[in-house]
């Protein structure tokens, strides 16, 4: 493996730590015959028995944990964010990968879901075997992922029991350590440590991360939150809630944003913006526990009822002040780049094929999977940066040995000049490679066609590089 090649996987493992350098080494070879085969089986990725069995025993080896292999990449994005400048948002989402396996109790246990009907009319039930995954991935404000920063993987075998507690005592009693919401407030706390400048820092999360402990949380850390609310908390004095105290609030401003519809054709919506800050009070059941907070309540309603798609209503909660509908706008936009960690979960399970690995028990699994974050963080990266970074040298992504191959098997289009040779133009070239047209009138191209050129880079990089000299020469 020639060190060019390898110069990305390289600095994105330089913090790996494990206990014997061996497995760092096997570890870099995998990720580099991962990133050349993306979405297939690890025996296709690595070609030979014995590659392949080295696999298998990195991934079995109970001396290596998700936490290491993933070490690396936490430092890198570390060093990513401190490259650059203003807030970060830390978007935190959950995600499930579901198997099949004969012996299901080895992996776990993701839920319990309805099968319909037998033959004498009662409902079935069926228990999905799986895992979750709980991940905070840092973006900067113009939508460029700069990697993960914390990650928690784990089943509902871990918090058996939560489910019947709820049923016998109000469910705010129940201590936070023993409901999965804890994993919000380990993934705020992990990752504000791992960057050193909690007050740069904006979580953010969709209606699961209403927990008043966060709010609490980030006080306590000196970090900021962004989260859309689903619970209508006692405000003020405790004689109103948020929803009644929002509802005195006069409209403060109109923004109009694109959206689209159940069939993704683009619309336009206006949506009435209203704000104010309110003291907003603990669950009755942790009053002793938690103090009231100051917060920020922002409200984002489109008046009408669209025919083809849902009314957008957002009411988000933050602690960060609203004073004016561009500072309102601002985290209206903010807020939607929660969207990006969803997108990271799609590569994952569409491009890398997550949940079609083989592997038989929970713990190897999870290490797998820790691989194809990386490999996933790269291509969303990459796809992104192209957005973002257009103008930039390509050198910045590519080796040299790329650019040549790239030059030789996509001709530039006749709008390009050399001097016009920029990040942009060898990215769509990539693009290209994975069936993108590159048409005046197309947008970006995205992960799918990255990940496809890439992975066909590649391979024409191996032939190239073994050079075979044609039969009867």
């Amino acid at each position: 493996m020639a060190d060019d090649v390898l110069a990305w996987i390289e600095r994105e493992l330089e913090g790996c730590r494990f206990a014997d350098e061996r497995l760092g080494r096997r570890l870099r070879a995998l990720l580099d015959q991962m990133a050349g085969a993306m979405g297939e089986s690890i025996p296709f990725a690595c070609q030979d028995w014995a590659n392949t069995k080295a696999a298998y025993r990195f991934f079995s080896n109970d001396r290596i944990s998700d936490e290491e292999i993933l070490g690396g990449h936490f430092q890198a994005t570390r060093r990513r964010f401190a490259a650059v400048a203003g807030p970060v948002l830390v978007v935190q989402d959950t995600t499930e990968f579901s198997y099949q396996r004969k012996r299901p109790e080895r992996v776990g246990l993701t839920c319990r879901v309805n099968s319909g009907k037998d033959k004498a009319g009662r409902f079935r039930m069926h228990t999905v075997c799986g895992l979750l995954m709980h991940a905070s991935l840092a973006v900067t404000t113009e939508g460029l992922p700069l990697g993960l920063a914390a990650v928690k993987f784990w089943t509902r075998k871990r918090f058996k029991g939560t489910a019947a507690l709820k049923r016998k005592i109000n469910p705010t009693r129940v201590p936070i350590e023993h409901k999965e919401s804890i994993r919000w407030l380990e993934n705020m706390r992990q990752s504000t440590a791992l960057f050193g400048e909690p007050g740069r820092c904006i979580h953010i999360g969709d209606r699961e991360s209403d927990i008043y402990e966060l709010f609490c949380l980030a006080r306590e850390l000196g970090t900021h939150f962004l989260v859309r609310s689903c619970v209508d908390r006692l405000a003020g004095d405790g004689t109103c809630t948020v929803c009644a105290a929002m509802a005195e609030v006069p409209v403060q401003g109109r923004h109009r944003v694109e959206v689209r519809d159940s069939k993704g054709n683009l619309d336009q919506a206006v949506v009435e913006l209203s704000y104010c800050r309110l003291r907003i009070l603990p669950p009755v059941g942790k009053q002793k526990r938690y103090p009231a907070l100051t917060l920020t309540i922002l409200h984002a309603e489109e008046p009408g009822e669209p025919a083809h798609r849902p009314r957008i209503d957002w009411r988000l909660i933050t602690a960060l002040p609203v004073h004016s509908n561009d500072t309102a706008i601002e985290k209206l936009r903010w807020y939607a780049m929660r969207w990006k960690i969803e997108v990271f979960h799609k590569i994952l399970k569409s491009g890398c094929k997550a949940e079609d690995a083989r592997l038989r028990t929970a713990e190897r699994l999870v290490k797998l999977i820790a691989v194809f974050c990386i490999l996933s963080w790269r291509v969303f990266w990459m796809t992104m940066i192209h957005r973002s970074a257009p103008d930039a040298e390509p050198e910045l992504v590519l080796t040299g040995e790329e650019i040549l191959l790239l030059d030789d098997l996509v001709p530039d289009q006749a709008c390009q000049v050399p001097r016009d040779k920029t990040l942009a133009v060898y990215l769509t070239k990539i693009a290209r490679l994975g069936g993108y047209l590159a048409r005046a009138s197309d947008p970006p191209p995205g992960n799918t066609v990255m990940w496809r050129g890439m992975s066909r880079l590649t391979d024409i990089k191996l032939g190239a590089n073994l050079k075979l000299p044609l039969v009867g020469n």
